[in-house]
């Protein structure tokens, strides 16, 4: 297939803000897709070349691409960083100037969509000496050959950058519309925009498969291939792979343990909730792996996990979900997430971070066993499972603390302890909830003390002046909409931000964080790729035409830097507004 023309379905999912219409487009375009292709057609509307869990990284920073654009077009590389800092975009940068070059050349070799991909894929690869001219080279050969919207595409791309508006929800439902139009007979409307399934319900199960299985294999590419090749049997009979990470089961809030009761029912099982991270362990063929929630690998980074698992978990395969919680090697109280959050990125004198730094396994449930997948068995037998072949090891590894009750007052003598031990409250979990990937589905709800924290990403901010000159302040945040991909903004924030790391989350780190992915500034202001996640306490949420989101924070603050989140996986637009409509005051 012709790169062009899946510029040309870019350049008309950029046209519209209308999810459904976003939809229409991907999935006419996928009908009519070889079946080779798929597969590079799915990941590149994404904006990327491999699959999330997928760790390889193209490694291309901006100085490079302008190298890369210098090369191909024979423009002098101050013109193309004043072009840029007019624009503040490299890939409309990269079309303006290919647009210049197109004017005194003819182009006469078609860009393919499989010679963007199979380019894009050689630069994670490379390494060594002469990396930076091999890549380099690479994306030069594309930019050589490409028009202008092509340039523009292929640039935010080797970024890592595309920004066209598509999220999972349009993904998800194109696949079905694509592969499954026959046998739900959809009915989109193209003047009104709107969808009349003929059967909703028969719809709704084959967008639920589609979900079910993306959640597992975290892969649109591979659920296309299966929707296509093996249909609605192939997809259903997607399982849990050891070895392969899936996305973890998110629980909502609730107000208190009465509300906990209604929502997962009596006999419910109680947990501590930890103040740690989360980690997925799989063990396979005598090889011990953890992951994180981002699906990140960080087994080397925890070298006493995977002593832990290797001496006091006796079986030959498993995947353990589980939180890994820091404690004080000398007082042996439980630390807050912050003090033991700079272990994950750690790739250098990790031993001495295990010692300094230790932590605690806590295992709460498992999802494969022995080669089998256990997500579909009640939660009592998984539980089970757990305390049969995890030795509990104080300040090692142990089954997550736990009551079974009925009783209102044993229920809440439990959640008074949790709170005196440090953690952040309880988990309340239905006995026969199944495990359900990436969702908050009533099985299990938690009970905190507070109100419910938001993990928001920063999209914006301002440089600070007189003492704080250097660093960036004034933070704009930011809400996921899954939909189309998008980052809705929600407000600003400066409180909660110190001075100094000792104190906590300080304008420094932040800075540091953030500069590298400074994507436009314009005076004071910056604008900043979306990549850094802050948890962020606030007093109320309000309805404001403000932000593109629709609500403000009302008194928000800076709790800590969580690492531990990808971008996409920070609150989304839904919780916004399901805390909205149940915060007290309302």
């Amino acid at each position: 297939m012709e790169y062009k023309k899946l510029v040309g379905l870019y350049n008309s999912i950029e046209a519209t803000s209308k999810r459904l219409e976003k939809t229409y487009l991907v999935a006419e375009f996928l009908k009519k897709t070889d079946i080779d292709d798929i597969p590079k057609i799915m990941l590149l509307l994404q904006g990327r070349v491999f699959p999330p869990f997928d760790e390889r990284t193209l490694g291309v920073a901006t100085r490079m691409v302008i190298k890369a654009l210098n090369k191909s077009l024979g423009i002098d590389a101050d013109a193309i960083e004043r072009e840029w800092k007019r624009t503040g975009d490299l890939g409309i940068t990269a079309e303006n100037l290919a647009e210049k070059k197109k004017q005194m050349a003819l182009f006469t070799t078609k860009v393919m969509v499989s010679k963007v991909f199979t380019n894009l894929r050689k630069l994670a690869e490379m390494e060594g000496s002469g990396t930076v001219d091999r890549k380099v080279s690479l994306i030069s050969e594309l930019l050589t050959s490409a028009s202008p919207d092509e340039a523009r595409y292929i640039i935010r791309t080797v970024l890592e950058d595309l920004r066209v508006g598509i999220g999972e929800g349009v993904l998800r439902d194109a696949i079905v519309w694509a592969f499954f139009e026959d046998s739900i007979h959809i009915n989109y409307d193209t003047e009104s925009k709107s969808i009349k399934p003929e059967n909703r319900e028969l719809y709704n199960a084959y967008v639920e498969a589609v979900q079910e299985a993306f959640d597992i294999l975290n892969d649109f590419a591979e659920i296309a291939m299966l929707a296509k090749t093996s249909g609605l049997k192939g997809l259903k009979a997607v399982g849990v792979v050891v070895g392969k990470p899936l996305k973890v089961m998110l629980y909502k809030k609730v107000k208190d343990i009465e509300e906990a009761f209604e929502s997962v029912g009596k006999p419910a099982a109680f947990e501590y909730k930890y103040d740690g991270f989360r980690i997925q362990v799989h063990k396979k063929d005598g090889k011990i792996t953890v992951f994180t929630r981002r699906l990140e690998e960080v087994t080397a980074q925890f070298p006493e996990v995977v002593e832990y698992i290797k001496k006091n978990v006796k079986a030959s395969s498993f995947i353990l979900d589980a939180e890994c919680v820091g404690y004080d090697v000398k007082s042996k109280k439980y630390l807050p997430f912050q003090s033991i959050s700079q272990r994950i990125k750690r790739k250098h004198d990790i031993q001495e971070m295990s010692d300094k730094f230790p932590v605690e396994v806590n295992v709460f449930d498992i999802l494969n066993y022995e080669g089998k997948s256990v997500i579909k068995s009640p939660f009592r037998e998984r539980r089970a499972l757990i305390e049969k072949i995890v030795s509990p090891l104080p300040y090692s590894i142990i089954p997550a603390k736990q009551i079974v009750t009925s009783d209102l007052d044993e229920a809440k003598r439990f959640y008074d302890a949790a709170l005196k031990a440090g953690e952040e409250g309880v988990m309340a979990k239905n006995l026969d909830g199944i495990y359900k990937p990436g969702s908050r589905v009533g099985y299990g709800v938690k009970v905190k003390p507070v109100m419910e924290s938001l993990d928001l990403v920063i999209v914006a901010a301002e440089w600070g002046e007189g003492k704080r000159s250097g660093w960036l302040t004034s933070f704009s945040l930011a809400c996921y909409d899954p939909d189309t991909g998008s980052f809705m903004e929600i407000g600003k924030v400066g409180t909660g931000v110190k001075e100094k790391v000792e104190l906590g989350v300080s304008f420094e780190q932040l800075t540091e964080l953030l500069k590298p992915v400074i994507i436009k500034e314009k005076g004071r202001d910056v604008t900043v790729k979306p990549m850094v996640v802050v948890e962020v306490n606030f007093e109320e949420i309000q309805k404001s035409p403000t932000y593109s989101s629709g609500y403000a924070l009302r008194f928000p603050r800076v709790i800590r830097i969580r690492e531990d989140r990808s971008p996409d996986e920070c609150s989304d637009l839904a919780l916004v507004q399901d805390l909205y409509s149940t915060q007290r005051s309302r």
